[in-house]
């Protein structure tokens, strides 16, 4: 199993771009003026929103997200929080929603005061927390139409992800604040309401100013244009500050091609930036408070090794710049930057730095739709980011992935799973969704490593994030990128684990003498299909490994026990439920047999797959 692991962190040479060119994405322009009061937590912002229309289609209507109507009492958020079986326990207090106990001067809310089409006003109807726009004049295909948007908010008490006066006393977390437009794709709008998690974002240009109290610090997504004006560790050693004249100050960030903007803010914060040699630029905001400070500046160069693992196993970061900012509820991913909860033990605080960092590669620029494919994230980041902590903080894990594996056997055999396909808000219970969306999508990448090769694994992630960075790719995608890097047929695999509740159980039927011979028989017991390694140990401690290809793949992995024989075997069909193995050599020679050596195939009854000589 070591060497499995030291296989993942091989480099592999790089393959050359083939993207789909038959693929287009929306764009929008954001250029915002928000104002904040730092006593009521209300503000007030003017969007001016350019849309194009990339689209084969006219489009009649647009949606944008008004996330913080979420954080009301009777919203979809508070309905599920009380209706579910197995409420986060971050939304409720005593089993009860707090978003249910929040009064008019605590809830959020997001609304549009007035809204034009190229100067023309237009109607929008609010329906929770997205906004209906009939257009006063379609967008064509290859079009452009300018939104102008004049809006005012209420920053909700901390809840979930977003808020004010978190539970570590940050002031702002400002995720989901803005009105943003929803994606339009092939599949057509995505304007999903509001009621637990996973989002879905149109590329975009932002150029955001805010103006808050001159007392708080802000970071986020986005570059700042304005560092001199600010000081507050932006400006270059040595420079002269020249703040602005007032009780506050307006912040100029501008962010390219990323689909979100957030920021946090607060008095206390500290700024410190650590410059990687060949970039990008990293950015801690964290409380200044002692407790904290050993563990947030140990932090910043586990940030920069975290960094470099990812480039070399994925891709290059493709932005200057990334910031790590205390605030929120836990661990969340945004453009260029993420919010982490900050009172922790250093491994726990390296470990929601690194997870949330990998997201920046499967969300933030390779960016798949998370309500619909939600484990091409959650399950992809966690398998990363699981063998990013092996590495840096030399964990020396024989199975970084244990924990994933146990977490799908566990739903697997309850009775209770639903397929990877189900919309990322309609699992029957939380649980079941973070178990399929982070365990499972984990193992679907471990168990491909098993089916094609742990160095084609590492080759297929590079090759999907060249292929279709900043591309909003689906299931398929990936899968397509495995088949030209591996030469195998894998939209078996794809369907079985993500759209099915299929279970992998192959077990040793029987070991019997033929003579100078053993027959091994081995038997397919569940419905989803495998290729099968088979370990012989036999008395003189030797060993031999027996490999039966599955016929549905048409092709075959390397070996991946090069230091030990092995036979390839027949193809085994998947109708054909039993398999039988010709050993040659005497049944008592043989001490031990059993299939999957590796342990990375989520086989749900590992009890059958071995056979011990008496």
């Amino acid at each position: 199993m070591r060497l499995i692991c030291i296989l993942f962190l091989a480099g592999v040479f790089g393959l050359q771009a083939q993207g789909n060119h038959a693929y287009w994405q929306q764009h929008a322009d954001y250029d915002m003026e928000v104002s904040m009061d730092v006593e009521t937590f209300q503000y007030t912002g003017a969007q001016t929103l350019v849309y194009t229309n990339n689209s084969p289609d006219t489009l009649n209507r647009v949606f944008y997200h008004m996330y913080f109507n979420a954080f009301q009492p009777g919203s979809e958020m508070d309905m599920r929080l009380q209706s579910v079986e197995d409420p986060d326990r971050r939304m409720t207090t005593e089993g009860r929603s707090r978003i249910a106990a929040l009064s008019p001067e605590e809830i959020g809310y997001l609304r549009a005061s007035a809204l034009k089409q190229d100067g023309v006003p237009v109607e929008g109807t609010l329906e929770g927390t997205v906004l209906v726009v009939p257009l006063n004049a379609p967008i064509l295909p290859g079009g452009k139409t300018t939104f102008e948007m004049a809006f005012e908010g209420q920053v909700p008490l901390q809840i979930r992800r977003s808020g004010r006066n978190s539970s570590e006393g940050v002031a702002l977390s400002m995720s989901q604040w803005y009105p943003k437009m929803a994606e339009y794709d092939f599949e057509g709008w995505h304007a999903d309401p509001y009621i637990a998690r996973e989002f879905h974002g149109v590329w975009a240009d932002f150029d955001v100013k805010l103006t808050l109290d001159k007392e708080y610090v802000v970071g986020g997504t986005g570059y700042l244009q304005n560092p001199q004006e600010i000081g507050h560790g932006y400006e270059k050693p040595g420079s002269k500050v020249s703040r602005q004249k007032g009780k506050t100050l307006t912040w100029h960030f501008k962010a390219p091609n990323v689909h979100d903007f957030m920021w946090g803010a607060d008095p206390e914060y500290i700024h410190d930036i650590y410059p990687m040699p060949n970039g990008p630029d990293l950015h801690f905001f964290y409380k200044n408070k002692p407790e904290l400070l050993e563990n947030w500046k140990n932090l910043q160069p586990k940030t920069a090794e975290a960094m470099d693992f990812f480039n070399k196993n994925i891709g290059p970061y493709p932005y200057e710049q990334y910031s790590v900012v205390q605030g929120g509820d836990g661990g969340m991913e945004y453009a260029m930057s993420t919010l982490i909860t900050g009172e922790r033990s250093f491994e726990s605080l390296v470990g929601v730095m690194v997870h949330e960092m990998a997201h920046s590669w499967f969300q933030h620029v390779l960016a798949t739709n998370e309500s619909r494919h939600e484990w091409m994230d959650e399950g992809f980041t966690s398998f990363i980011s699981s063998l990013c902590m092996n590495q840096i903080m030399a964990r020396d894990n024989e199975n970084p992935f244990s924990g994933s594996y146990n977490g799908y056997l566990s739903l697997a055999t309850s009775g209770r799973e639903q397929p990877m396909a189900t919309h990322a808000d309609r699992y029957s219970f939380n649980s079941g969704y973070g178990i399929s969306a982070y365990s499972k999508g984990a193992v679907f990448l471990a168990q491909l490593g098993y089916i094609i090769g742990q160095d084609k694994l590492i080759a297929t992630l590079k090759r999907y994030y060249n292929d279709f960075k900043f591309k909003h790719p689906t299931p398929n995608d990936f899968i397509r990128s495995a088949e030209k890097v591996s030469g195998m047929e894998l939209e078996w695999y794809l369907t079985d684990w993500t759209q099915t509740t299929n279970t992998i159980d192959y077990g040793i039927e029987s070991v019997e003498a033929n003579g100078n011979a053993t027959s091994i028989t081995l038997k397919r017991i569940g419905l989803m299909p495998m290729p099968i390694d088979v370990l012989v140990v036999f008395k003189d401690n030797s060993q031999k490994t027996y490999y039966a290809p599955l016929r549905m793949m048409y092709g075959e992995k390397e070996n991946p026990y090069p230091g030990i024989d092995r036979e390839v075997l027949e193809d085994w069909p998947w109708a054909q439920s039993e398999y039988t193995i010709e050993v040659n050599a005497p049944k008592d020679q043989i001490l031990a047999i059993l299939i999957d050596p590796s342990q990375l195939m989520a086989d749900i009854a590992p009890e059958n797959n071995g056979w011990q000589a008496e």
